[in-house]
C-alpha cells in the first residue's frame, strides 16, 4: 500500500455541474455527452468529488471557479 505525505494535494479540473445537475450550461451539456457517448458516463457535482476524495484519504477539498466554464479542485491529503 502506498502512503502519501500528509499535506499532498490533488488538483482536478473538471466541468462540475451545480447541485441542480442543470446549471451552469456548459456542465449540464458536458453531462449529457457524457451520458449519450460513453457506457456511464456523467458530470460529477462538487459534493459528489469531495466524497470521491474522501473516500481516497484526502483530508478537505475545495472548489475554485475558473475564468471559463471549468472548475478547479484541489483536494488536501
Amino acid at each position: 500500500m502506498r502512503r502519501w505525505k500528509p499535506g499532498g494535494r490533488a488538483v482536478t479540473l473538471e466541468f462540475v455541474p451545480n447541485p441542480d445537475r442543470v446549471s451552469p450550461p456548459t456542465a449540464a451539456a458536458f453531462a449529457l455527452m457524457m451520458l449519450g457517448s460513453t457506457p456511464s458516463g456523467d458530470a460529477y457535482t462538487f459534493a459528489e468529488y469531495d466524497q470521491m476524495f474522501r473516500d481516497a484519504g484526502f483530508s478537505s477539498s475545495q472548489a475554485h471557479a475558473m475564468p471559463g466554464p471549468e472548475t478547479v479542485i484541489v483536494s488536501v491529503k
